[in-house]
């Protein structure tokens, strides 16, 4: 998992000091996991291994799924998230809806690639 945490930390990365820090804030408070998992656990199922694209696709479809909880704070107004701070309560519900909205581009561009 550290080099999926990797990979997901590199996949969003930007050239916005502010993105990269937010960014920042959700990987190192992260969940189970279980999603990217599952795509492993997959892949090794069927093909017998885990390559590049495995972790291509285990990092579309966490970053899909954290914008979809950035933004879903926003809607519910909630100021807490996994234990910690929401993105919305820490920066706001512009600057959240905008990295919502971020990470759900880099996902499918990501998706495409």
């Amino acid at each position: 998992m550290e080099l999926f945490e990797k990979k997901f930390y590199e996949a969003m990365t930007s050239k916005v000091a502010l993105l990269n820090r937010i960014t920042y804030y959700i990987v190192n408070r992260k969940g189970k996991q279980m999603r990217p998992m599952f795509v492993f656990l997959t892949s090794k199922m069927v093909s017998g291994t885990v390559n590049e694209r495995t972790y291509r696709g285990a990092s579309v479809i966490e970053l899909i799924h954290t914008a979809t909880l950035v933004h879903d704070d926003v809607v519910d107004d909630s100021n807490r998230r996994r234990g910690f701070f929401s993105i919305n309560a820490l920066w706001k519900n512009k600057i959240a809806v905008l990295v919502g909205d971020y990470l759900l581009s880099k996902g499918l561009l990501l998706s495409i690639d």
